[in-house]
């Protein structure tokens, strides 16, 4: 075998790069730093306090990180059992919208109370918040992949070299 294909290149999803629960321990730790990052900034952009903002990111992000480590965890289990392996722009998409959607409907109630607003309030706060997050999600996911390479639950079967 050519020494190119027997080493691992993380960059190539056909090859193991990053697995189990270290790989999911480093998609969870980078994620979140750039989502409290960032989440600052919007609720700072959206006209609440830096100091509120700081906290309501941090405390959005430890919710985060439990939700994320557990929806992960079922996501690729259903996804194993797919027929179809890798990941098409659908099932990205459909990874996306159920991770966020999940945190949105803990995150709202949270926020309302946080920020002494309505529900609807909060819900519009979030919506802003959430097009920005369903973007990021998609986003890191993708790149996440490509320095990495995909999850065991997704790649390819290997081929079943016949017996001689």
């Amino acid at each position: 075998m050519p020494a190119s294909q027997s080493q691992k290149n993380p960059s190539n999803p056909a090859t193991p790069g990053l697995q189990g629960p270290r790989r999911r321990l480093v998609f969870v730790a980078l994620y979140e730093l750039i989502a409290v990052a960032a989440s600052t900034l919007l609720f700072m952009a959206i006209g609440q306090e830096v100091g509120a903002s700081g906290v309501m990111s941090v405390v959005a992000s430890t919710l985060a990180i439990g939700w994320n480590v557990t929806f992960n965890h079922l996501f690729e289990r259903w996804e194993a059992r797919q027929s179809v392996k890798g990941r098409s722009v659908l099932r990205r998409v459909v990874h996306a919208v159920g991770f966020e959607g999940g945190l949105a409907l803990m995150l709202i109630p949270l926020m309302a109370w946080w920020f002494d607003v309505g529900l609807w309030q909060a819900t519009l706060m979030e919506a802003g918040l959430l097009v920005f997050f369903l973007v990021y999600t998609y986003v890191f996911n993708w790149g996440f992949d490509r320095v990495f390479g995909l999850p065991a639950s997704a790649q390819p079967l290997p081929a079943v070299s016949p017996q001689g």
